[in-house]
């Protein structure tokens, strides 16, 4: 069935004024009339996007996503949960290097033993070095 791009143009600007009425008028999340208006939307989208493509080989940027890949997405991300003793002996994570968690304070003494002598003077862009006054 080949239709007028226009014709189906027409038709989703009609649905989408439709939809964006019934969404200002919501009154719970599942209102019906959201959700007849949200189908009526998706449909004449495809419509105008099938009938652009036959009348002139182009397409909309859009794409639909069915709500059963949303829900099936959903069930995917709950079964993400991976427990350990799930993984059993074939764990690929087992080889990894381990790392030295000794206790490495030695390391850091030097660091921490700064003089006044140490101290870096700063411009603070007033023309000035520091705060004691005179170059």
């Amino acid at each position: 069935m080949t239709t007028d791009p226009r014709a189906a143009l027409d038709r989703l600007i009609a649905a989408l004024e439709a939809h964006l009425e019934a969404a200002s008028r919501r009154r719970s999340e599942t209102d019906p009339a959201v959700v007849a208006a949200y189908q009526t939307l998706a449909d004449a989208f495809e419509t105008y996007d099938e009938a652009l493509y036959a009348a002139f080989d182009e397409v909309t940027p859009f794409v639909l996503y069915d709500d059963s890949e949303d829900e099936a997405e959903d069930d995917l991300d709950e079964d993400e949960e991976i427990d350990e003793d799930d993984l059993g002996e074939d764990d690929p994570f087992d080889d990894q290097v381990e790392l030295d968690d000794d206790d490495d304070s030695d390391d850091d003494e030097s660091e921490d033993d700064l003089d006044e002598d140490d101290a870096v003077s700063v411009d603070d862009g007033t023309g000035s070095e520091g705060s004691s006054g005179s170059r």
